[in-house]
């Protein structure tokens, strides 16, 4: 488990002082209100360096942000692509049976009738409910709700999603 969670990625530059433009990585983006300092990450999520937040202001579906020694827009567009993220300490504490989901991705998930399925590739965020993309070696793709009806139990620290899928779901991923 990494001892960061990336929740954002630098999109661009705004205006001409340094302006940092940024895509919200999370469901609430008001939790970028109170950041003092991130953590950057280049563009293959290794850190780079952490900087100092002087402001931030939304801005539609994204925020701004300016940042100690960042000062001119070449500055802020050089940024372009890197991520943006907090130490797992500073995170927020989620309601119980909610979960980061850098902390899904890369979960085997198991079915009581089947067994393994594949692991998490990733998190396609619904307003109904979050869907697992489970991929299996040489298969299709399955596309599971993560609804309490099928999700029982996850075990983050072993990396374990346990679901009971509903008659047909599997079946129409195996043609």
């Amino acid at each position: 488990m990494k001892d960061y969670l990336i929740i954002g990625k630098l999109i661009g530059a705004h205006g001409v002082a340094g302006e940092l433009k940024v895509f919200p990585i999370t469901d609430d983006a008001r939790r970028f209100s109170n950041l003092a300092e991130i953590m950057l990450l280049n563009a293959n999520e290794k850190p780079v360096r952490n900087l100092k937040i002087l402001s931030i202001r939304p801005a539609g579906n994204n925020i701004l942000c300016t940042a100690e020694g960042i000062k001119d827009r070449e500055s802020a567009q050089a940024l372009f692509g890197h991520y943006i993220a907090v130490p797992r300490a500073d995170a927020v504490v989620l309601p119980e049976n909610s979960y980061f989901i850098a902390d899904l991705i890369g979960s085997r998930v198991i079915d009581d009738e089947r067994g393994l399925l594949g692991g998490v590739s990733d998190v396609l965020e619904q307003s109904g409910a979050d869907v697992f993309i489970v991929s299996r070696e040489q298969k299709k793709d399955i596309l599971i709700p993560f609804l309490k009806t099928i999700v029982y139990r996850v075990d983050i620290e072993k990396k374990e999603i346990f679901v009971r899928l509903p008659d047909g779901l599997f079946e129409i991923y195996e043609t």
